[in-house]
């Protein structure tokens, strides 16, 4: 396998996010509902696809601890549902208006604060001091900030051979000043140019717009894309579709909420073309041998 271009996804792939993202997650519909999802399942949300917005899986968390409420349903079923209706968001109001119905429904609706599970999110990711930065205003609650806590997983080796090998551009569904701060501490500095995050374009992975845009701006003839869940290896996928003329690699990394076998299994049961432990296995993947 070779790439002119080398794509990367930051959560999961650059930094560890357990701590962060997906713990500001389970907490925020802690916060506003007091009970809520178990962290680890926040991947099944992952894989039923369209939820690369962390914004978006909170707010379907919160939709469900709702609808249970009303009417008891798995989780494991109702992410299913969401799968099977299409992914995303709206998938999951779909699948939560054909389980309830009626009143319920509407109580869930009426219940369900979508604004307010936001400023708990970044609150909690953020914490106070950056809250007021970025958001400009006051948090609803002071905290430290879970973005304090997300290690360092690639190696600056690592950066250092795929930038002498190849162009190396981000895509990630962090809003652009988040995606700022986490690349300056993974020691990857990159112009504008070179990166899509959420503020670049609307409609966010696995859609291939973003991908296929980086390859033209490259004037790549292969680009590979390493991300660590379905919808980024899906990504690689539709790029290849929608661009013939190019090689797409969507490659799936086992250090996000995708591990082990049944991770493997996972990715490669979408398309991926490789799969491997980690982000610092591309440059001998993509350039030796």
């Amino acid at each position: 396998m070779h790439a002119d271009a080398v794509v990367l996804d930051i959560d999961g792939v650059l930094l560890d996010v357990a701590d962060s993202y997906r713990r500001a997650i389970v907490e925020s519909v802690e916060r506003l509902y007091g009970r809520t999802i178990d962290r680890d399942d926040v991947q099944l949300f992952k894989d039923a696809g369209g939820f690369n917005n962390d914004w978006d899986v909170t707010d379907a968390a919160a939709l469900y601890v709702l609808v249970d409420e009303r009417d008891p349903i798995d989780l494991a079923t109702f992410a299913e549902r969401i799968a099977a209706a299409g992914g995303g968001l709206d998938a999951a109001e779909s699948v939560a208006a054909d389980h309830l119905g009626g009143d319920s429904l509407a109580a869930v609706r009426a219940e369900w604060d979508r604004e307010g599970l936001r400023d708990a999110f970044q609150a909690l990711y953020l914490g106070a001091e950056l809250y007021r930065d970025l958001e400009g205003g006051d948090p609803p609650f002071e905290t430290a900030g879970y973005i304090h806590d997300e290690p360092v997983l690639v190696e600056s080796e690592t950066l250092d051979a795929l930038e002498a090998n190849a162009a190396v551009g981000v895509l990630t569904g962090r809003p652009a000043a988040e995606a700022d701060i986490a690349l300056e501490r993974a020691g990857l500095d990159l112009p504008d140019e070179h990166r899509f995050t959420m503020d670049d374009w609307a409609e966010g992975k696995p859609h291939p717009n973003a991908l296929t845009t980086l390859a033209e701006r490259f004037d790549a003839d292969s680009v590979a894309f390493a991300g660590d869940t379905l919808d980024d290896v899906k990504t690689a996928v539709n790029a290849a579709e929608a661009d013939p003329d190019r090689t797409y690699h969507g490659i799936g990394v086992l250090t996000g909420g995708l591990t082990g076998e049944s991770g493997r299994a996972a990715f490669e049961s979408v398309g991926a073309a490789a799969v491997v432990d980690s982000v610092n296995d591309l440059p001998a993947l993509l350039f030796e041998g």
